[in-house]
């Protein structure tokens, strides 16, 4: 059953027209044409689909939308300033290269800002413990460390 539910989605309110059990990630995509999330396993599994909820990075595939209705979400749209600045995260993991094919680059980018929006100082420990969720077939794990650690220092 359809029905109509309001979402504050990269400081906006948004009404949309969709079922409850629907997963916060189709209502991203398709919906609202946000295409920073992507769908990756489906089972929360390899972090492709990371949202910021409320601040905290968390898997949109099988979020329902339902369970959102209060909450603030932030894609990786959102975290360009009103200037049109990338975050510091974003900068950095293009001055540090920390992309291959990219696939991956929306949960590692999204888990980053969680972190470091919690604490400006990780360790390595940290950082890896942090990003553990985040699954990258490319393997460009040291220059991911890297770039956190530089946008930690900025």
């Amino acid at each position: 059953m359809m029905k109509s539910i309001k979402l504050h989605v990269n400081g906006q309110e948004h009404e949309v027209e969709v079922a409850a059990d629907t997963p916060l990630l189709y209502v991203l995509r398709n919906q609202l044409q946000l295409n920073g999330p992507k769908f990756g396993c489906g089972l929360q599994q390899c972090g492709a689909c990371m949202v910021l909820k409320d601040g905290e990075s968390v898997a949109s595939c099988r979020l329902p939308i339902s369970a959102i209705t209060k909450s603030k979400i932030r894609t990786l749209e959102g975290m360009i300033d009103e200037n049109g600045n990338l975050h510091k995260v974003q900068q950095a993991f293009i001055e540090e290269q920390a992309a291959q094919c990219g696939y991956c680059l929306n949960g590692m980018v999204v888990a980053s800002v969680a972190l470091l929006e919690k604490n400006n100082t990780p360790t390595d420990d940290e950082i890896k413990k942090k990003l553990a969720l985040n699954i990258c077939r490319c393997g460009i794990h040291s220059r991911v460390l890297k770039a956190v650690k530089k946008a930690a220092s900025k």
